[in-house]
């Protein structure tokens, strides 16, 4: 179930840097110090930390996130999925710690990728309902260090402050309030 969850998510994000036209790499992202190159670097870096590996980079975000997720599915598809690893929350499974951290940023990430480049933003009602789960169950301490720059090491930021939406809003817009991105704001 978690390699299967992983593989669709990456071959989600996969299809939006593929359609990331040669211009657009440079736009800015909703995440504030990113662009749409900075966020794919991001998770590709994000699967090596999975991993524990310095993975290779070409000239080619495409080559390189294949490459990425490449090694963590052969590694969720393996023995190794159930070895233990140290973690920021403790001691887990490497495949629970791909499905609680990398296959969650393809997810938000993969929103960030779209609103930058004008492609598809809808995150899969599954996907939403799953993220909303999870981050509301957080509890508030450990939600405070996730808002706090710097909280899990230099340049680390795990979600932003909260951006209020309407109490009608979508489950994907409170989804993506509640972590720090505005959902309805295109100037970032």
């Amino acid at each position: 179930m978690i390699s299967a969850r992983y593989r669709a998510r990456a071959d989600a994000f996969e299809a939006k840097v593929a359609n990331v036209r040669a211009d657009q790499w440079g736009s800015q992202s909703p995440c504030a110090r990113w662009t749409a190159l900075e966020v794919v670097d991001h998770v590709i870096d994000m699967h090596g930390v999975m991993l524990g590996v310095q993975l290779p980079r070409t000239e080619d975000p495409l080559t390189d996130f294949r490459e990425a997720r490449r090694q963590v599915q052969e590694a969720l598809d393996s023995d190794r999925a159930r070895d233990e690893v140290s973690t920021p929350g403790g001691p887990m499974t490497l495949e629970d710690h791909v499905d609680q951290v990398v296959s969650d940023d393809l997810v938000l990430h993969g929103w960030d990728l779209a609103r930058a480049t004008g492609q598809d933003e809808t995150i899969p009602p599954d996907d939403v309902d799953r993220l909303w789960a999870a981050t509301r169950s957080v509890p508030p301490e450990l939600m405070e260090r996730f808002r706090t720059p710097g909280a899990f090491g230099p340049g680390i930021e795990v979600y932003g402050p909260e951006v209020p939406v309407a109490e009608d809003a979508s489950a994907q817009d409170r989804l993506l309030g509640y972590v720090g991105r505005d959902p309805l704001s295109k100037n970032f």
